[in-house]
């Protein structure tokens, strides 16, 4: 990492916002360029500030922070997002995961998750709390082992359960990130899944068991 990155903190508890600030700027990459304490202002501050992650916690006064990832997301800008929350229910993080969000912290572990939580993300991969990681895992029954799986689909499936984008597979491969997408399209449609965010979490599941063929 070499690059500069700017980051806005979005929190209706100024205590919260302060001691995350000072756990980001511990690293030397990150800096902290403006912080929120309602969605709005995160909204304007996103728009005029154009950050490169935006922190967000998903309970806050006006609009909530998963209406201003919604907004963000629809107006293309290339800002990440990262949700800071107390909440680990399974449908919410669902919900989360199938807006295309990668960052997902849980409050209790920022200290330990947050800094890597965002160098994770501007590099396009995935980066959940260890504790929603285990929420997601215990929600889906053990998948059975798919024979008909190709050497190349299982070793795919290895690298999305380690968060890689369809372009780092692609440049880890050798191949175009067309055939990734291919590739992806053929197993959600092998094992009679839908959506990334079902792909991902058969991969966590898949590869937490130990299968590896």
């Amino acid at each position: 990492m070499n690059k500069e990155i700017s980051v806005i903190i979005a929190d209706d508890h100024p205590i919260i916002r302060q001691a995350v600030s000072q756990i980001l700027q511990t690293n030397t990459y990150i800096k902290v360029i403006g912080e929120a304490d309602n969605g709005n202002e995160a909204v304007e501050l996103i728009r005029n500030l154009k950050p490169d992650v935006a922190i967000l916690d998903i309970q806050m006064p006006g609009i909530d922070g998963l209406e201003v990832a919604k907004i963000i997301i629809s107006e293309n800008h290339s800002t990440k997002i990262v949700f800071l929350t107390m909440f680990k229910e399974p449908a919410l993080i669902r919900r989360v995961f199938e807006m295309g969000i990668k960052g997902y912290i849980l409050k209790e572990s920022a200290v330990l998750d947050i800094v890597k939580c965002v160098l994770a993300v501007v590099e396009n991969n995935f980066y959940l709390s260890p504790q929603v990681s285990q929420v997601l895992l215990e929600t889906q029954e053990k998948p059975v082992k798919e024979n008909n799986l190709t050497p190349t689909e299982k070793n795919i499936l290895l690298l999305i359960s380690k968060g890689k984008s369809s372009d780092e597979i692609a440049q880890e491969m050798f191949i175009a990130r067309k055939t990734v997408e291919n590739h992806r399209s053929n197993i959600c449609k092998k094992l009679g899944i839908t959506g990334n965010f079902a792909l991902v979490k058969y991969a966590l599941k898949m590869f937490s068991e130990g299968d590896k063929t």
